[in-house]
């Protein structure tokens, strides 16, 4: 399967356009290894969303216990927003979500990242900042920044699906693989269609 099939697929399933898999969680794209990494896409990893972000995190925690690193990003390309989640050694040093919904600073975990105190930096404001005490015109400043911020973040600390080359390294084959939601989703999905067999 190739990258831009899977993209298609995953893209279809976050967007609810993918029969028999209305909310997206039923599947993911497992990539080839990648320049030493493996990626896995689709919305069953978003470190933000209100429903998954404990098994995110747990997941990534365990995985880097014993890999070193795992990390889980979402990034919104039509503006959605960004957030990102990185374990190192079974710890998570960080997560952070920015996508404008009001639960996004409940799930902030750790202290900011080299990159976003960088980028802080550049646009003028502190490099460590408290948000119940930052001003209205700061946090906007930073909300927008951060809204793009997870393929950087991802490009920085491994590899990032929106910055892969030619010169990428690939070794193996990607495959759509299903998730533990899955059995849910494909038992409705296989009813529905038994029925529209049944009717045809």
């Amino acid at each position: 399967m190739t990258f831009a099939e899977a993209e298609e697929i995953i893209d279809d399933d976050g967007h609810g356009g993918s029969e028999g898999n209305p909310d997206g969680m039923a599947r993911v794209y497992v990539s080839p290894e990648l320049d030493g990494w493996t990626l896995v896409i689709g919305p069953w990893c978003d470190p933000c969303d209100v429903e998954r972000s404990d098994d995110v995190l747990h997941l990534c925690r365990d995985l880097s216990a014993r890999y070193g690193q795992a990390q889980a990003y979402y990034y919104g390309a039509q503006g959605d927003g960004s957030a990102w989640l990185v374990a190192q050694d079974g710890v998570v040093l960080r997560r952070y979500c920015e996508t404008g919904e009001a639960e996004n600073a409940y799930l902030t975990l750790g202290e900011p990242l080299p990159l976003e105190r960088a980028r802080r930096k550049q646009l003028g404001l502190p490099a460590v900042w408290d948000e119940a005490t930052e001003s209205d015109e700061d946090e906007d400043e930073w909300k927008w920044a951060a809204f793009d911020l997870a393929p950087e973040i991802a490009a920085a600390l491994g590899v990032s699906p929106l910055k892969l080359t030619a010169e990428t390294r690939v070794e193996g084959n990607g495959v759509i693989a299903f998730t533990l939601n899955a059995t849910e989703v494909q038992a409705e999905s296989l009813r529905l269609d038994a029925e529209a067999d049944l009717s045809a």
